[in-house]
């Protein structure tokens, strides 16, 4: 772990420091089909393997308690104290409102997205529009962000990371877990997220794309793609930064978003704004009207006095910057006190290091890091021994689900936690 804390808010591309991660501290906890659950020095780790399906269902059955609460927490109680305005209107049921969003939306979506999320709900014995509903959430938020290497760094080196910064009181951090994927027919990748979640906010994939948001205005224009399946799709398709950006330039798109994509294979990073009208490309060393304080090899986004100071500090330090000094960029007061998680990646190796918000809403800037080696944990395998849950249905029928026959009475699956 690296003890040096990472503030809030704030999307960056850097590199990190750390001990490698170790196999010692390693337990398969269940397994189901062939996914399976692992314990990594203290995190959660899920691992996902097959179709669409397949996938959801092995995360369902493997964080049944974790979505169901999740799921819960966030509508029964949190989304009460939210006030979603749509059409000038206060509305005052944002499940109702985010469902609506949802079905609007799910032309546009890939239909392998909605059979994973099939597979969520039957693997957790839930309605499968619940699921749903929680999975468009991440569409009312928003966070900052910036990119570091070639002469703003010691060797060139590529730095790059993701400060989340969503509000520790919705308590997705209890339901922390880093999913590593290997879908059917796509590209194996990486997801930092949430029990139920099969979007995207953070992530790596296995052809060293990293990928992370920020988010602006805009609420309300919602003909488009949601951008936690924009970046899944990113993690799932590109080959090379291009795909990446040609990804949010393609499809329609929703609200005021904007990214960081790094290229581990290039030490490239770009900055996009990907909003419902408009799409701009920043590379390195560039600015523009938003981002008017350009930096020889960096990608700097952020807000008002926290923007202004990240360029401050990026100058100051200009070419000597290593993955314990690009820690101190995120520092007060470019961080933010709702850091929801941290995440550095350095995407040309792999490795990466995690740190979330304590259950009672300390922000992660001030949490310890978990490190990780992606293609390590690509190569890890489910201990025998352990429990096994009942695996997926490898082709189901929606008349024939799982939910369908809990509904019927069924017993669902036990619970792993």
């Amino acid at each position: 772990m690296v003890r040096k804390a990472i503030p809030a808010a704030v999307l960056v591309l850097i590199v990190a420091i750390a001990s490698s991660p170790s196999r010692a501290g390693t337990k398969t906890i269940a397994r189901c089909g062939a996914g399976f659950l692992e314990d990594v020095n203290g995190y959660r780790v899920l691992h996902v393997k097959g179709t669409p399906y397949e996938m959801g269902y092995q995360q369902g059955a493997l964080l049944k308690d974790d979505i169901r609460e999740n799921v819960r927490f966030l509508f029964e109680e949190k989304g009460k104290e939210m006030k979603v305005e749509l059409a000038g209107l206060k509305l005052l049921d944002p499940k109702r409102v985010i469902a609506g969003i949802a079905a609007r939306q799910k032309k546009l979506i890939p239909g392998r997205f909605f059979e994973e999320m099939r597979g969520v709900a039957d693997g957790a014995g839930m309605d499968v529009q619940d699921v749903i509903t929680a999975n468009f959430i991440p569409e009312m938020f928003h966070c900052s962000g910036f990119a570091i290497s070639g002469s703003a760094t010691k060797g060139g080196t590529l730095y790059h990371g993701r400060i989340l910064d969503y509000g520790c009181d919705w308590r997705l951090q209890d339901h922390a877990v880093l999913t590593i994927a290997e879908p059917d027919g796509h590209i194996p990748f990486v997801n930092v997220t949430y029990a139920g979640f099969v979007g995207s906010v953070t992530g790596m994939n296995a052809k060293k794309i990293s990928i992370g948001e920020m988010g602006g205005k805009g609420l309300g224009h919602w003909d488009g793609v949601p951008m936690a399946f924009l970046m899944r799709m990113v993690l799932e398709e590109a080959n090379t930064l291009d795909e990446a950006i040609a990804v949010f330039r393609d499809h329609p798109r929703t609200c005021e978003y904007y990214f960081v994509v790094a290229d581990g294979k290039t030490g490239q990073g770009v900055g996009m704004e990907a909003s419902w009208d408009a799409f701009h490309v920043v590379k390195m060393g560039e600015s523009n009207e938003k981002l008017p304080s350009a930096v020889k090899d960096a990608v700097l986004l952020s807000a008002g006095d926290r923007y202004k100071e990240l360029v401050r500090r990026v100058q100051a330090g200009h070419g000597t910057f290593d993955a314990e000094s690009a820690l101190h960029l995120m520092d007060r007061p470019v961080a933010m006190k709702s850091n929801l998680h941290s995440v550095l990646f350095e995407t040309t190796s792999g490795r990466m290091w995690v740190a979330n918000a304590t259950k009672e809403g300390r922000p992660a800037a001030e949490q310890p890091y978990h490190a990780f080696i992606f293609p390590e944990l690509l190569k890890h395998q489910a201990d025998s021994s352990a429990p096994a849950l009942p695996a997926p249905p490898s082709s189901t029928p929606p008349q024939a689900s799982p939910r369908r026959a809990a509904q019927a009475g069924a017993t669902p699956a036990s619970t792993v936690r």
